[in-house]
């Protein structure tokens, strides 16, 4: 091998390993100090408000994943997955009428 391959293959290997070092997507910087998993981050996921309090409480409850191990995501995101159907449905409902609305 050329120096200049050698040196390009170490340069990579570098680049890989500092990546690796503060990634949080289970790379080596992902690990706890006593060499184990480190423990769920939350993701810091900004959520805008809709208007909507019903649509709102179903997307804050997605914070409720953020101190969860990823097998636990799944229960929270389908809760709130059902949650917003729901919703979605209820909007398709044909409004009822008030109680002195019904004139026959």
């Amino acid at each position: 091998m050329t120096d200049d391959a050698a040196e390009a293959t170490e340069a990579a290997a570098r680049a890989d390993a500092d990546a690796d070092a503060g990634a949080p997507d289970g790379g080596e910087g992902s690990r706890g100090a006593a060499g184990g998993p480190a423990g769920p981050v939350p993701l810091g996921v900004v959520r805008t408000p809709t208007g909507h309090a019903g649509v709102d409480a179903h997307l804050a409850r997605l914070a409720d994943a953020d101190h969860l191990t990823a097998d636990g995501h799944l229960g929270v995101y389908e809760d709130v997955h059902r949650g917003l159907r729901e919703a979605l449905t209820a909007l398709d409902a044909p409004p009822v009428p008030g109680p002195y609305e019904n004139r026959s």
